[in-house]
């Protein structure tokens, strides 16, 4: 099957998260994911993957047996079903040539992908973009990932005569709402060495490094009394929230800050004189820096409950991911350099990325398994205006085959890995 049209039979399941039935604990939140899981597996198994296991929450693992006796470390891949919520509609993908200027997405809405928006359509020119019709998300956001790695797949068994070690392959639900899929995911089970996730980003961008995120939930308790006698005995908790907020450094919020630069992000604020729960999302990338963070945010709750009395502000941190790279330092340098390796072998110019966020191998990596990120070539992310260039979806394909042959050259007898 070629890739395209591999990618365009998966936008046509609707796979839209659900936060609703997410915060109920419900996995896959939402019926579609199930539905793609389950049209993967029969593919895998056209293929003749083995080891296919679909489970109750809709992930689902296979294995593409090695054809070498060499003893090889085991390289996967992982992509998630779900689309993010921002739209519900169902998709309907269509294939454009691309020459230059404003492409027409819907004539009848008069919706339009359009150059002065979108710049980057100049590297496009003579390509075909994969869009919508201007009422929906794309998908390809993880959409171009399965096809990605199932083309890869299916190139590599059709061509026996290319050596490879074993590789396993993961598909995840409910990304977009915590990472939910890869939090649930096992590690020890799966049984790889390291990994790659696919998602996000234009040809050539590379991650290996992402926030230290964690969350600061901040309870403010006050007094409550009637305003006609609240002199001297009122203690307005919502006051005492927006004092705690205005604390915290001005140009450190998401709206002022940019690369590397960490924040605080004020969240959400929620309740009333007697109670107000503040949340706080804490971004960092080193270590030092996300630990320092904490601990300011700790201090200045200690320091507000010191001046507001025994009990008025309680303060709960938790972490919710770490840096990719705090697991891929020192010995654990290989992914990156192999994946260099693969991007020079294909023709394509690496583009590291430190993301502003998180992706599944933030956690996949806190679990023991080493797991940058490359790119599917998308564009546009949660947006009716995503595309997908059609060179840039087979490249991600392409670069997929050549970590599996870089991984095989690297750790061969007499050319293995330092």
């Amino acid at each position: 099957m070629d890739i395209v049209e591999r990618f365009i039979n998966y936008t046509k399941i609707n796979t839209t998260t659900s936060r609703e039935n997410g915060a109920k604990g419900i996995m896959p939140s939402s019926p579609g994911q199930m539905k793609l899981a389950k049209l993967l597996v029969s593919e895998l198994e056209a293929l003749g993957m083995e080891d296919i296991i679909l489970r109750e929450n809709a992930i689902v693992t296979a294995t593409l047996p090695a054809n070498t006796d060499e003893t090889i470390p085991v390289v996967s891949f992982f992509g998630h079903l779900d689309t993010s919520a921002e739209q519900t509609a169902d998709t309907k993908a269509q294939r454009l040539p691309y020459n230059r200027g404003d492409l027409c997405l819907n004539p009848e809405l008069n919706i339009y992908l359009r150059e002065s928006e979108f710049p980057e359509l100049k590297n496009y020119i003579g390509d075909d973009l994969i869009v919508t019709d201007g009422t929906s998300l794309l998908g390809a956001d993880d959409k171009a990932a399965l096809a990605a790695i199932m083309n890869a797949l299916q190139f590599l068994i059709s061509h026996p005569e290319i050596r490879h070690g074993e590789v396993k392959v993961g598909f995840v639900p409910d990304e977009e709402q915590g990472l939910r899929g890869a939090k649930a995911f096992d590690v020890s089970e799966f049984g790889a060495d390291f990994g790659y996730t696919l998602d996000c980003c234009g040809i050539g961008e590379f991650v290996y490094e992402n926030w230290n995120a964690g969350d600061a939930e901040i309870i403010f308790t006050g007094q409550s009394a009637h305003p006609m006698s609240a002199k001297g005995k009122l203690k307005n908790s919502l006051l005492m929230a927006h004092k705690f907020i205005s604390m915290l450094p001005g140009g450190e919020a998401p709206e002022y800050t940019e690369g590397r630069e960490g924040y605080y992000w004020v969240k959400q604020l929620q309740g009333n004189s007697a109670r107000t729960v503040l949340k706080l999302d804490i971004r960092d990338f080193s270590e030092e820096g996300y630990h320092a963070r904490k601990t300011f945010v700790r201090q200045l709750a200690e320091s507000a409950c010191a001046l507001w009395g025994e009990g008025s502000v309680i303060c709960q941190l938790s972490d919710r991911y770490a840096n990719v790279f705090n697991s891929l330092q020192g010995e654990g340098h290989y992914p990156i350099d192999i994946a260099l390796r693969a991007y020079q072998r294909c023709g394509i110019t690496p583009t590291p990325v430190a993301m502003r966020g998180g992706y599944d191998g933030a956690v996949l990596s806190q679990k023991g398994l080493p797991c940058p990120n490359i790119f599917t070539g998308a564009h546009n992310f949660h947006s009716i205006y995503e595309y997908l260039p059609v060179r840039s979806l087979r490249a991600a394909s392409d670069v997929v085959i050549a970590i599996i042959q870089e991984t095989f050259n690297g750790f061969t007898t007499g050319n293995r890995e330092s």
